[in-house]
C-alpha cells in the first residue's frame, strides 16, 4: 500500500493542516494560520478597510465584533501604541473611510487603563477633525463609557477651536447621528472662551433643526436645552453664520456674492438653489477636494463642466494637484468611487443624469495612481494574482457601494501594475481548470486587464470573470506547470482559501526548489479577517493589509529585500 498518498508534508489538501503547523479552520472551512495575523496587524486591517457589510463566510455584526476584541486585546498589551496607530492611520489618510479610527478611538477612551483614556481623550481634535466625526464619536463613546468629567474636558477643548474654524464646522456639520452641536455644548458643560465664541454658541442654540426639548441618550445621560449666556442686547453672529442665515431667503445673485465672499459652503445653500448654474460656478471656484470630487456629477447635470469649458478645465487642474489631494486626505478609493459613478451617466438614486466629460475621467484615472504617491519600481519579475472567487464578491470596502474585495483588488493590483515593466496579471477563473474540488471548478488563467485600460474598463472585465472555488496556490502551481521565471507573487485575496490540493506555502517552497528562484509572496488581505495564507515562519511570505495608501510601497520595499527576514509584518510606516 501506498501510504504516502495519505500522508505528505509537502502537499497536504487545504481541506486539512500542514503536518506539525499551528494552521486552524478559516471561515470557509479550508486551514489557514491565525497566529500570523496577530492583534497588531488585525489592528490595522480594521482601521484601513473596517468591517461594513460583513464577508461572504461571517456578517458585519460577527466580524466587528472579532475586529472589536482584537482592538480590545491591543489596548490591554499597549494602549499608547494603540491610540498612536490609530492617529497614524486617521491623520496620515490612509483608510478609505474614518468611522473605525472613530469606534477605535472611543474603545480607547472607555476602556483603556486611565493613561490610555487619557491619551486617547487627548487624541480627540486629531481624529474627529470635523463636526461628523465628533457625532459619530459622541454616538460611539456612550457604548463604553459615562460622560464623566474626562469626555466632558474633551468635548470642552474641540469647541475652543479658533472661532472662524468653529464657525465653518457648525454651518457646514449640522447634525449627525441624532446628535448637534446643541446636544454636545450642553452636555459637556461648555464655557465659551471668547465673546465670539459666545456669541456663536447663542446662535447654535437657537438655530438646531431639531426641537429642542429635554431628551435622553442612550446611556440614560439627560440632556437638557441649552443655556446660554445671553446678552441683554445680543451681539451680530459670527460672519458666517450671519451669511448662512442671510442665504436662506436670499436671491439667487445674493447667494453667489455670500458663496464668493465668505466662502459658504454647499451644505449651507438652501436646496432650491442647487439647482442653479450660477450658483454653482460660484461654490467651484472654492470648493475643496473632496467636495468637488463628490460633486461632479451635480456640477455636470447643471452645465458648468463641459468639455471645453473653464469649469471642466478647473476641475482637470485640481485632480491634477498631487500635493492638494494629499493635503485634502482624499484616500484612492473615493477616487475610484467617483470614478464608477460618474462614468456611468446616472445616479444609483434619483432622477439625475448626465453626460460624463472624458477629460475629467482621464484625470480621474490619473489622480487614483497619483494618489498611491512614491511607489519605486523593483524591476522584478512579478505575477499579480487576483482572488475572484464568490466570496470576494460579498461585503464591501469601507461600505461603499459595489466596491467589492474582488473590485478593489483589481484596482490595487493596477497600481504595482502600472509602475512594473516585468509583469503577469492572472486570476482563479472557473472554465480554466486543473481539478474538479468538492464539485467547485478550481482554475487560473492570465487576466486580460492592463493599467493602459481606463480603471472602470479594467474593473468590469474583472466583475464579469466566472468564478470557482479559491485555491490561492494556483499562481506558484501555474508559474510551476508553465516554466515561468517569477521572482515574486503578489495574491489580492481574503484569504479565504479552501479549494486546493497544496497549500499556498507548499506551493511556493515546490516552486523555489524545482525553479530555483528565491521567489517571495505577499499576501495582500482584502477582508478585516484574522486569516492569513502567509506562513508566519517563512521570511519570505509577507502579509499587508488591502487597500492601505502605504500597501503598494510596502510590497515594494519588500520584494526588493527592504525587510529583513522575520515575522510577516503589516502595512503601516513603522515596518
Amino acid at each position: 500500500m501506498d501510504y504516502s498518498q495519505h500522508f505528505k508534508t509537502t502537499e497536504t489538501p487545504q481541506s486539512e493542516p500542514i503536518p506539525g503547523s499551528t494552521q486552524v479552520p478559516n471561515s470557509a472551512g479550508g486551514f489557514t494560520w491565525a497566529g500570523a495575523v496577530d492583534d497588531w496587524v488585525r489592528l490595522d486591517r480594521f482601521l484601513v478597510l473596517g468591517a461594513e457589510g460583513g464577508t461572504y463566510y461571517i456578517g458585519e455584526k460577527k466580524l466587528t465584533q472579532e475586529n472589536a476584541q482584537a482592538v480590545l486585546r491591543c489596548l490591554k498589551a499597549d494602549g499608547p501604541r494603540t491610540v498612536a496607530r490609530i492617529v497614524d492611520i486617521s491623520e496620515a489618510g490612509r483608510a478609505p473611510k474614518n468611522d473605525p479610527a472613530i469606534f477605535a478611538l472611543a474603545m480607547a477612551a472607555g476602556l483603556g487603563d486611565p493613561a490610555t483614556r487619557a491619551l486617547a481623550l487627548e487624541a480627540l481634535p486629531r481624529v474627529c477633525r470635523i463636526g461628523t466625526h465628533l457625532f459619530h464619536f459622541a454616538q460611539a463613546v456612550e457604548g463604553f463609557r459615562r460622560w464623566g468629567r474626562g469626555l466632558r474636558r474633551a468635548i470642552q477643548r474641540w469647541y475652543s477651536q479658533p472661532v472662524d474654524q468653529l464657525a465653518y464646522q457648525a454651518v457646514k456639520y449640522r447634525q449627525r447621528d441624532g446628535w448637534t452641536h446643541a446636544d454636545l455644548l450642553s452636555l459637556a458643560h461648555v464655557v465659551p472662551p471668547s465673546a465670539a465664541h459666545q456669541d456663536l454658541f447663542n446662535w447654535i442654540n437657537g438655530s438646531t433643526e431639531i426641537p429642542r426639548t429635554e431628551r435622553t441618550t442612550k446611556k440614560g445621560v439627560r440632556l437638557r436645552p441649552y443655556r446660554s449666556w445671553l446678552a441683554e442686547t445680543p451681539r451680530p453672529a459670527h460672519p458666517l453664520v450671519a451669511a448662512f442665515q442671510a442665504a436662506q431667503t436670499a436671491s439667487e445673485k445674493e447667494v453667489c456674492r455670500l458663496i464668493r465672499e465668505v466662502n459658504l459652503p454647499r451644505e449651507a445653500i438652501p436646496p432650491e438653489r442647487l439647482n442653479s448654474r450660477e450658483v454653482w460656478q460660484a461654490l467651484l471656484e472654492k470648493m475643496p477636494m473632496t467636495a468637488m470630487i463628490r460633486s461632479l456629477a451635480k456640477m455636470t447635470a447643471v452645465g458648468i463642466l463641459d468639455p471645453l469649458g473653464p469649469g471642466a478645465a478647473h476641475v482637470c487642474a485640481e485632480l491634477a494637484n498631487v500635493e492638494r489631494l494629499r493635503r485634502a486626505r482624499v484616500h484612492p478609493i473615493a477616487v475610484l468611487a467617483a470614478s464608477c459613478v460618474y462614468r456611468q451617466g446616472h445616479g444609483e438614486r434619483g432622477k439625475l443624469t448626465w453626460t460624463p466629460t472624458v477629460s475629467i475621467l482621464d484625470r480621474l484615472d490619473a489622480a487614483f495612481y497619483a494618489a498611491f504617491s512614491n511607489v519605486t519600481p523593483t524591476g522584478k519579475r512579478l505575477m499579480l494574482a487576483l482572488d475572484v472567487s464568490g466570496s470576494m464578491a460579498s461585503g464591501t470596502i469601507a461600505g461603499i457601494p459595489g466596491l467589492t474585495p474582488r473590485v478593489a483588488s483589481a484596482a490595487l493590483a493596477l497600481v504595482t501594475a502600472a509602475v512594473e515593466p516585468n509583469h503577469l496579471i492572472v486570476c482563479f477563473a472557473a472554465g480554466q481548470s486543473r481539478s474538479m474540488h468538492h464539485g467547485y471548478n478550481t482554475g487560473i488563467a492570465p487576466c486580460p486587464i492592463s493599467p493602459r485600460q481606463r480603471l472602470e474598463d479594467a474593473v468590469k472585465v474583472v466583475s464579469g470573470i466566472p468564478f470557482g472555488g479559491t485555491d490561492c496556490a494556483l499562481p506558484m502551481v501555474y508559474a510551476t506547470e508553465k516554466g515561468l521565471a517569477v521572482d515574486a507573487y503578489a495574491i489580492y485575496t481574503d484569504n479565504e482559501t479552501w479549494a486546493g490540493t497544496i497549500h499556498p506555502a507548499q506551493a511556493l517552497r515546490k516552486y523555489r526548489q524545482q525553479s530555483g528562484i528565491a521567489a517571495k509572496s505577499v499576501v495582500v488581505g482584502m477582508t478585516s479577517s484574522g486569516f492569513s495564507i502567509a506562513d508566519p515562519n517563512d521570511a519570505g511570505m509577507l502579509d499587508c493589509c488591502g487597500f492601505d495608501i502605504a500597501t503598494p510601497s510596502v510590497i515594494a520595499s519588500f520584494i526588493s529585500d527592504g525587510f529583513e527576514a522575520g515575522q510577516p509584518v503589516a502595512s503601516d510606516s513603522e515596518g
